[in-house]
């Protein structure tokens, strides 16, 4: 039986072969889709892939294409003329953002008296008048009326035993501490030893530089006074340049933060919670004695953020150095820019889910995606 079937296929025409090889990719066609979308989602979870695409990829980051070297003469002395107009351009664009820095420390000055009265409410330096506490919630949040009185009524009797069981809370009570656990970027900052300390922090400021000096600004921590340091004011300025590079103008896109500079906290002795002592044993390699040794390192801390390592004059620096600094000017700009303006809003979570509003629609896309890959998957079962 074996040698009829063997006698059979080798009197099949060649031709005959092609048309069963052609019938067996159309028959397999239809998952030529689904299985290079598998390809490709595995190649971007293998690591090594990812690795040599992105080298190839900066490979190319600044290489000419090769279409300039084509281009005549001619046509090349006319795009450096547009080149030449695209450098004005920057400096034109820097012009615009030393007016814009302008513009802030005007409108800084007419925010503070609001901002000093949120302070004056966070440390009970001042009691909101009825009016000035009354909230009209959005329409989706609106109870009937017989809810509200109800509500209102509960509210009442629990307020009454709180106030049996204990003082009534002065101020707002570790706002800022709150604000700043709220927010991902600061909460990895903070530490359980360093909350007792921020528990003590009164305000937070921006200051920006003076009419003609280097555009800067400052951040300002005012504390109450407290058990762990003399200081009751902690800064931080930072430096920021409004030019492009001679060197690289096409590179300008805003200012950039060139520098930092903290401050010296004076801690009280047996306090300084940014410092740890540590006991290691060590053997004699003769005697073969043991002695153990006390040694003070660094200790992860929020108030870390006050000693940011130096920038060279040179502006050399290792790949170490470069990530802190480039982590440090990312916390003083959103400092700056969201908490000290929307601090209130961080406080109630209000803030951080418009945050979290930028990422849904971008992962609900990516969810469909998934979804759709899913379906088109031959093995994908919808029950499971």
């Amino acid at each position: 039986m074996a040698d009829m079937d063997n006698k059979d296929q080798a009197e099949l025409d060649p031709a005959d072969l092609e048309d069963v090889e052609d019938v067996e990719e159309e028959e397999t066609g239809e998952d030529v889709n689904s299985k290079a979308r598998q390809l490709t989602v595995q190649m971007m979870q293998n690591p090594q892939i990812l690795a040599a695409l992105q080298e190839r990829l900066d490979g190319l980051v600044g290489s000419p294409s090769g279409y300039m070297e084509s281009l005549p003469k001619v046509v090349k002395r006319r795009v450096n003329a547009l080149k030449n107009l695209q450098v004005k351009c920057a400096h034109i664009e820097a012009k615009f953002y030393e007016e814009v820095h302008e513009l802030e420390r005007k409108y800084a000055a007419l925010y503070q008296p609001l901002f000093d009265k949120r302070s004056d409410i966070v440390k009970a330096a001042y009691e909101p008048t009825e009016e000035e506490c009354e909230w009209k919630a959005d329409e989706e949040e609106e109870l009937t009326v017989s809810k509200q009185e109800e509500m209102k009524e509960k509210a009442k009797v629990e307020e009454e035993k709180k106030d049996e069981e204990k003082e009534d809370p002065k101020g707002v009570p570790e706002f800022w501490l709150t604000v700043f656990k709220n927010v991902d970027l600061l909460s990895d900052m903070v530490q359980e030893h360093d909350e007792p300390i921020l528990k003590q922090l009164q305000d937070v400021k921006v200051k920006f530089s003076d009419p003609g000096q280097p555009m800067s600004f400052s951040l300002e921590f005012n504390f109450e006074p407290n058990e762990f340091f003399t200081n009751t004011l902690l800064t931080k300025t930072y430096t920021m340049r409004s030019e492009p590079d001679e060197n690289d103008p096409f590179s300008f896109d805003g200012p950039e933060i060139m520098g930092c500079t903290g401050c010296t906290i004076d801690w009280t002795k047996g306090k300084n919670i940014t410092l740890k002592t540590i006991k290691k044993k060590q053997k004699h390699k003769g005697r073969g004695t043991v002695r153990t040794v006390t040694k003070t390192v660094l200790n992860d801390s929020f108030f870390n953020f006050f000693t940011p390592p130096d920038v060279p004059e040179s502006g050399d620096m290792d790949e170490d150095t470069e990530a802190i600094l480039a982590a440090d000017f990312e916390v003083g700009h959103f400092i700056r820019e969201r908490i000290v303006p929307r601090a209130v809003l961080y406080f109630t979570g209000e803030a951080i889910e418009d945050d979290d509003d930028d990422y849904d629609e971008e992962g609900e896309e990516a969810d469909d995606e998934e979804e759709g890959e899913e379906e088109n998957d031959p093995d994908y079962d919808p029950k499971v």
